[in-house]
This record gives C-alpha cells, sequence and structure tokens, in this order.
C-alpha cells in the first residue's frame, strides 16, 4: 500500500482527518451557495440553470486533476446554487422532505464506512443495526403479529414491486390478479408490467378514495381467483387515505390478499392521535413505509413490512462467495435474502440515528406539526378571496387550491392559467409548487395548485407569502401578462437571485 493513501481515502485510522477537512469545504460552499440562490429554486429556468452548472463543472473528467478541494468547491456549489431545496419554506410541489441533520450525520458515516449489505462479512455491525432498525419498524407496523418483519427498500417503487413479488409466488402457478384503486400509485402498474402479471383491475374511486361497493363487486366477479388487492394510505396527488377496515372486511370475505401502500401516510403510527387514521393498516399482509418523504430522512430510505417474516423466504438466495451454506450454518448471518438487490447502503444507520436521537414522541411531534400546519394553511386559503381549496378535508398534510379568477374562463382556459402560475414561479425561483388533476365540488375534474407541507419546523406564517405569489401570478396570467417567468441574462450565476425576503414578496 502506497504512503499516500490517506490523503485519498474516506476510512481508516486516517481518513477522518482528511475527511474533516474535505467536510469544512462542502459546509461553507453549501452556506454561501444556499444565500446566493436567494429562495427555492434557481431562477431562469431549464437553460439557464444548465449553463450556470456547465460553467462551474465542465469538463467533469479533465485531462489533469483540479484537486479535491477545488472540484468539491465547484460542484457543491454548481449543485447547491442549482437545487431545489426542500429546507425553504416555499419548496412544497412534492413529497420531497428535507432531511434532518442527524440523519445527514449518519449518512456521512455510513458513506465512508462504505459496507455493503449483501453478507456479514463485508456490514457486521451494520447488519446488527439494520436487524434492529426493521424489527421496531415491523412491530410498529403489525404490532400484535407474532413474528412480523421489514426489510429496507430505495422507496415506495421497490416496496411495491417486492409485496407484489411475493404476492405472485404466494399465488403460484396463479396467476395473480391485482386489483387497485384509480388512486393508486404509478408504480404499482409499473410492478405488474414488469413482474408478468396482467394488467391491474382499477377500482373506481369517490372523493379520491376506493369505493368500498366497487371493490366488492370487482373480487366477485374474479370468481376466486388468486387476487392482491392493493390499497393506499396517503395519495400522492391529495394525501387521501383509503378506507382500509372496510377493505379488509371485503378481502378477508374473498380470500384476497391486502397490501396497503403507506409510503406517504405510514409515519402517522408514530402519533397517538394520528394512528387512528391507519385503522385496518395492521391487517394488510404487506405495508410500503417510506421515511424519505414523512420521516425526514435523506433519499433513499423506504420500508416493506410484512405481517410474518416467513413470507420472505421467496427472496431467499444462495451464493457460495456470500453465503455459502457451511457459513450460514457456523453462524454468519445470511444477508442475501433481505433484499431484491446485491450491493446495498447502509440506509439503516441514518434512521436508527434518527429513531435514537429523538425517540417516538419527538418523531410524533414533527408529524403532528406537518399535519397541523397543513390544517392551518387550508383554512388561511379559505379566508383568501382570490383562492380557493378543493372540497373536503385536507389529506395528511396535502393540500389542493387554485386562484378564482381561473374558474371565471372557462376549464381549459382555466386549467391553463393554474399551469402558467405553477411555472412562472417556478421559472422565477420563486416558490416551488406542484400540480394535480383531482375532482371539484361538481364532479369535474380540474387542474390544482399542490402543496406538501412536510416541513418540520416551519410555521404557517412561513408559508402565507406563496398565497399571495400565486394570487398575483393567477391575476397577471389572467390578464394575459404573465411572461413565463425567468428571464435570466447569459452567464448570470446563482448569485445574481434577489434575496430570498424579497423573492418571498409579491
Amino acid at each position: 500500500m502506497s504512503s499516500g493513501t490517506g490523503d485519498l481515502l474516506a476510512g481508516g485510522a486516517d481518513g477522518p482527518g482528511r475527511l474533516r477537512a474535505l467536510t469544512s469545504v462542502v459546509l461553507d460552499t453549501l452556506e454561501t451557495a444556499a444565500r446566493a440562490r436567494g429562495g427555492p429554486l434557481p431562477a431562469g429556468g431549464p437553460d439557464a440553470v444548465a449553463r450556470r452548472t456547465a460553467a462551474l463543472c465542465d469538463p467533469v473528467l479533465p485531462e489533469e486533476g483540479v484537486g479535491a478541494e477545488a472540484a468539491l468547491a465547484d460542484l457543491v456549489r454548481a449543485v447547491a446554487e442549482g437545487a431545489a431545496d426542500p429546507a425553504d419554506p416555499a419548496c412544497v410541489a412534492h413529497l420531497h422532505c428535507p432531511p434532518l441533520a442527524v440523519a445527514v450525520a449518519a449518512e456521512v458515516a455510513g458513506a465512508a464506512l462504505n459496507p455493503s449489505m449483501d453478507s456479514w462479512d463485508q456490514a457486521p455491525a451494520a447488519g446488527v443495526i439494520e436487524e434492529l432498525t426493521t424489527a421496531a419498524l415491523a412491530r410498529l407496523v403489525h404490532p400484535d403479529a407474532p413474528a412480523p418483519d421489514a426489510l429496507i427498500t430505495s422507496g415506495g417503487t421497490e416496496s411495491n414491486l417486492v409485496a407484489l413479488l411475493l404476492a405472485r409466488e404466494r399465488a403460484a402457478p396463479g396467476p395473480l390478479r391485482v386489483v387497485t384503486g384509480a388512486n393508486a400509485h404509478h408504480s404499482v402498474h409499473r410492478a405488474a408490467w414488469m413482474l408478468g402479471l396482467p394488467a391491474p383491475v382499477v377500482v373506481p374511486c369517490t372523493d379520491g378514495r376506493i369505493d368500498p361497493a366497487a371493490l366488492d363487486r370487482t373480487l366477485a366477479a374474479l370468481d376466486c381467483a388468486p387476487a392482491l388487492v392493493v390499497a393506499t394510505a396517503g395519495t400522492t396527488d391529495e394525501g387521501r387515505i383509503d378506507p382500509l377496515p372496510e377493505i379488509a372486511d371485503i378481502t378477508d370475505r374473498y380470500g384476497a390478499g391486502l397490501h396497503v401502500d403507506a409510503a406517504y401516510g405510514g409515519p402517522l403510527l408514530f402519533s397517538e392521535r394520528l394512528a387512528p387514521l391507519l385503522k385496518g393498516l395492521d391487517r394488510a399482509v404487506s405495508v410500503t413505509f417510506d421515511l424519505h418523504k414523512l420521516g425526514w430522512q435523506p433519499v433513499a430510505a423506504g420500508v416493506l413490512a410484512v405481517a410474518d417474516t416467513a413470507l420472505l423466504a421467496p427472496l431467499s438466495l444462495r451464493t457460495d462467495y456470500l453465503n455459502a451454506d457451511d457459513d450460514t450454518e457456523a453462524g454468519l448471518p445470511d444477508l442475501l435474502g433481505r433484499s431484491i438487490r446485491t450491493t446495498r447502503r447502509p440506509d439503516a444507520l441514518k434512521i436508527a440515528a434518527t429513531f435514537r436521537a429523538l425517540g417516538r414522541r419527538g418523531l410524533s411531534e414533527l408529524v403532528e406539526h406537518c399535519v397541523r400546519t397543513a390544517e392551518e394553511f387550508g383554512r388561511a386559503v379559505d379566508a383568501r378571496p382570490a383562492l380557493r381549496r378543493r372540497p373536503g378535508p385536507v389529506g395528511i398534510s396535502t393540500v389542493l387550491f387554485r386562484p378564482v379568477v381561473a374558474d371565471a374562463l372557462g376549464p381549459e382556459a382555466g386549467d391553463a392559467v393554474v399551469a402558467e402560475v405553477r411555472r412562472t414561479l417556478l421559472l422565477d425561483g420563486r416558490a416551488v409548487l406542484g400540480r394535480a388533476v383531482a375532482e371539484d365540488g361538481d364532479g369535474h375534474h380540474r387542474l390544482w395548485l399542490k402543496a406538501t407541507l412536510l416541513h418540520p419546523v416551519a410555521a404557517t406564517a412561513d408559508l402565507l407569502p406563496l398565497l399571495d405569489l400565486v394570487a398575483e401570478a393567477a391575476e397577471r396570467a389572467a390578464r394575459g401578462e404573465g411572461d413565463g417567468g425567468g428571464g435570466d441574462s447569459e452567464g448570470g450565476g446563482g448569485d445574481t437571485a434577489a434575496p430570498a425576503e424579497e423573492r418571498l414578496s409579491p
């Protein structure tokens, strides 16, 4: 081994010292870049961001290296000045959370040690931490099951894929029929396609939730064919929770399995006050549960919980270099069957650090803060004559609303105004709002602006300027004065953006 490796590596006895110096470069750059960006998103739109980023990072692979400090300063500046920052209260478009500092710090340790979670000899202690973490999560989801278990996944898409895979194997020779609501996440349909299953049977929804009577008719028509019903606890567009107790009763009556995609809503279980919203979840054979949404973890932090560890048997696999029979018989834990992936990062480490740091009570307070803030934000929309909210209760922490001026223009023109308002605020770098098509009170589908509130400490007052921005942009768009936003000049860097407080004022 060469004598200079201590200057290159993050691990070992010398690595942390080198890492400490480089981490200082990263943190200093993150701080200055956030101020330079001046808001939740870089101004100017895709072309301007591409120009500014390329100016700092191109060529990515030079003939001669520029050194670690310079490379980090340029690249971190580029990605931070050009970031959509979920820590900014005006960044509310998606299920995209600001990560907690403790989780990010744990992520650094995991990256430096670089355990691969596919064999014990690559991850001796990390495997134990994952086992403890998954056991805690499994018991949270299935508190009364005799032998619950959980896997760490890359997120809801992988969790849903594995859930359908396990159901397919239980149904063999099948074929398994997947039954899901019109509100289901697209990953359910993709998983069925990837697994060679028939296209899912789609059940109509009422007010964004599966209609139990329609589900009953659907399962009756399948005439006892092996079926897996996929319900949702926290839809992406509206935060709606399907009627889980009624769905569980129906699946029991027809002998169908039940999987619940609770990628968004699962963390409600941390709160004793909010957990009843998920009544019936424990009756599902498998549950998707994400912590990089309403759990404030860096991506990725997904979970698939199952009611019985025996259900995971189809994932078992033997390969001599990772889990030879004689090694397993000698007591070395077998990690390969804990995922459909081979090489895996130690994602349980950041989850465990967060759990230990905050405890269930601390996590409960953060979840309840987000739900309460969304309810207050919804009432603030209701109090604005220029805006209106989608009829019905707030869904977990998601609020759909639109400018009233759009309604007077007719369905097509009105939806075009809503879309233009969103793009204008995006390209100006002033706000990151989502979009969703959902039913209105009259039964028609319309385009809505979507605010998904996942900030664990932002107060309602921090969010109210968004409503002023929307109202002003809508008036301009309705008068035909919108210019698409942005207009960044050639070569201007992120440091030309207006201060955050200025960009949050109408």
